[in-house]
């Protein structure tokens, strides 16, 4: 089949970045075709000459902004199906969250749209069936809602031990705001006892300065502006520093843990890494992993702090844990696995337009 991937700036250092890896990884290793649609592409030749069977892109504004509609439209009316991720409908982010799409359903024109059938066929986030979050899209729109949650890709995340890596306590993500409160009281404290490392974007006001330009040149696809930054570390060495620390932390934003109906990306990929995890406590998690042999959950910050100490100090008690919890990512939770669900889905779509 082909597939046709929405990617606007292909120099994002975000979750965006690795996500469209591993759903490009999988579809070429399942033996599809796969192009990509960036904010520089000529949409005409994309969508008339490819002809695509399957797109994939999102509800965001910074995805429709570099959308060209009719001719998407008129790619579907000749079968292609259009996969779009969609954003909250109730948004848990305020408003100074200015990278952050506010409430779906506040947006009249997208709603509008998506109920006169213009701007997609399969609509889907992370979180689970029941998350209050999405509670009224189906009502409103009159279309299904799908469940596709986050994965991990195992052509490129293949972790081995590395001396320049070794550490007690590892963490890689970005310094959001709704972290900090977390960072503060759980993570920096680490320091005082082990051997933290901290990678990934947004550590200094420097880099979170500099990431703001470089957004708002992705927005407006300003070449100058928009690969200022470049990823602070490359797959290989994500993995290597999973493969090689004692345990590698998860933490997600304060809103995730509060609903529980979506985990990250990270969530995935330390198993898959043959790293050992220990996350917050996000309620979806344990639908995705037996807590206590395949993952290790912290229900609060006492419990945090001694898990933490306990497999630091007895890490030969990983060990099965670890083995357990890689072999129900390879299993279950890799772009794999969602390239499946995607094509399920779509071979259901035109198996019911003929009958």
């Amino acid at each position: 089949m082909k597939i046709l991937y929405h990617h606007p700036s292909p120099f994002t250092v975000s979750a965006g970045r690795t996500i469209y890896a591993g759903y490009r990884n999988a579809f070429i290793d399942l033996g599809h075709q796969f192009e990509t649609l960036t904010a520089d592409s000529n949409q005409d030749k994309l969508f008339n000459e490819y002809c695509p069977d399957i797109f994939i892109s999102s509800l965001s504004d910074f995805s429709l902004k570099y959308l060209d509609l009719p001719c998407f439209n008129r790619a579907r009316k000749r079968g292609m199906l259009a996969f779009m991720s969609t954003h909250f409908w109730t948004s848990p982010f305020s408003f100074g969250r200015i990278n952050e799409p506010n409430s779906l359903k506040h947006d009249k024109k997208k709603v509008n749209l998506i109920k006169r059938d213009l701007l997609g066929d399969v609509f889907h986030n992370p979180c689970e069936q029941g998350d209050l979050r999405m509670a009224g899209f189906e009502e409103e729109t009159g279309r299904k809602l799908h469940t596709i949650i986050l994965a991990a890709d195992k052509m490129t995340l293949t972790g081995e031990f590395a001396d320049i890596f070794k550490a007690d306590v590892s963490f890689i993500g970005t310094y959001l705001p709704q972290k900090k409160r977390f960072f503060k009281e759980q993570v920096f404290a680490l320091r005082e006892t082990y051997d933290l490392r901290l990678y990934g974007q947004d550590w200094s006001f420097g880099d979170r300065l500099c990431g703001c330009i470089q957004k708002g040149g992705q927005y407006f696809n300003i070449p100058l502006l928009r690969s200022l930054r470049k990823p602070a570390l490359s797959l290989k060495d994500e993995a290597k520093i999973y493969a090689s620390s004692l345990v590698s932390i998860n933490v997600h934003e304060e809103f995730q843990r509060e609903y529980g109906g979506d985990c990250n990306e990270r969530t995935f990929k330390i198993p898959l890494c043959g790293g050992f995890e220990i996350t917050d406590d996000v309620a979806c998690i344990r639908k995705y992993f037996k807590e206590g042999e395949e993952i290790v959950i912290a229900k609060d910050k006492k419990d945090w702090f001694e898990k933490i100490d306990y497999y630091v100090s007895n890490p030969e008690k990983r060990l099965l844990i670890i083995e357990a919890g890689r072999k129900k990512v390879l299993a279950e939770h890799t772009y794999h696995n969602r390239v499946r669900q995607i094509l399920a889905v779509y071979a259901d779509i035109k198996r019911n337009l003929y009958v």
